[in-house]
This record gives C-alpha cells, sequence and structure tokens, in this order.
C-alpha cells in the first residue's frame, strides 16, 4: 500500500478545507465549521506522519 493511503488522506484532508470554506461563505453554524476544520487537520496530520521514515533504535 505503500504511499496510497496517505495520499488518499490528504486528498480527502483537501476535500474537507474545500468543505470548510464553502460551509462558511454559506454561514453555516460556527460548530460544523469547526468539526470540519478539525476533521481536515486530523487527516492532514495522519497523511503527513504516515509519510515519515519509520524510527528505529
Amino acid at each position: 500500500m505503500g504511499a496510497v493511503l496517505p495520499s488518499l488522506l490528504l486528498i480527502l484532508a483537501g476535500l474537507l478545507v474545500g468543505g470548510v470554506v464553502s460551509l462558511h461563505r454559506q454561514g453555516a453554524s460556527r460548530g460544523v465549521v469547526v468539526v470540519t476544520g478539525l476533521l481536515a487537520l486530523l487527516a492532514t496530520a495522519g497523511g503527513v506522519l504516515w509519510l515519515l521514515p519509520e524510527v528505529t533504535s
């Protein structure tokens, strides 16, 4: 699965960020925008951390 799963997570993060912008422009409640933003942040962090090299000691 190499880089497929992190790529999918980063794609999902991009879609969620677009959703945050769209929701904000449409005047959605602050809670919905914040939750969607947090999901985007988690997807981004997951994708980036997955791509980091494994540290062995």
